[in-house]
């Protein structure tokens, strides 16, 4: 088994500086690392009466499409406002400095259905607790929340309150000294 926090790169000074950027592409380089991040994400929820799978843009794509292929489960995508072509739903939420909206087909979720959502990183929780609010306004239920890091030094865990939720790992720092 790899050590998959090792395969995340931190790159210094992006987007701005000071911030520590946690990059994935160095995870997704590695065949091996890709495929047991995959796997792990999946196993809590093997159980869970998972129906569908659901990526939130853009990364959440890569490992959610991934683990649907692998189970054998639909896949459907949360997209930023007017990328969809056919009918959606919507979702606001609140960003530092003003809102953000995801949308989704109004046809990708069925009342009752168990949706796995699935991302790379947890920061501030906006979009994921949106993800979570439009998957229950299409009368889905949300089997849980899978994403390969929890950033712990924000405060996303705290808007997904009472959700089943599984990361891989965590880094508790943004600080340029830290080595987390």
């Amino acid at each position: 088994m790899k050590d998959l926090k090792s395969l995340i790169r931190a790159v210094p000074n992006f987007p701005k500086e000071g911030i520590k950027f946690f990059d994935i592409t160095t995870l997704l380089k590695d065949g091996d690392g890709f495929r047991q991040a995959c796997d792990q994400m999946w196993e809590p929820f093997a159980n869970a009466g998972v129906q569908k799978i659901a990526g939130i843009e853009s990364r959440g794509f890569i490992f959610g499409a991934a683990m649907a292929y692998t189970q054998n489960l639909p896949f459907v995508l949360f997209r930023k406002p007017g990328k969809l072509p056919a009918e959606t739903e919507s979702e606001s939420y609140a960003l530092e400095y003003g809102e953000d909206q995801i949308e989704m087909h109004v046809d990708a979720v069925s009342p009752g259905e168990r949706i796995l959502i699935v991302d790379d990183l947890l920061a501030t929780g906006g979009t994921a607790a949106a993800a979570c609010n439009l998957i229950e306004k299409l009368g889905g239920e949300v089997a849980g929340i899978s994403m390969l890091v929890e950033l712990t030094f924000l405060p996303g865990r705290q808007k997904l309150e009472g959700r089943n939720l599984n990361f891989l790992f965590e880094f508790a720092s943004e600080s340029m000294d830290s080595d987390d």
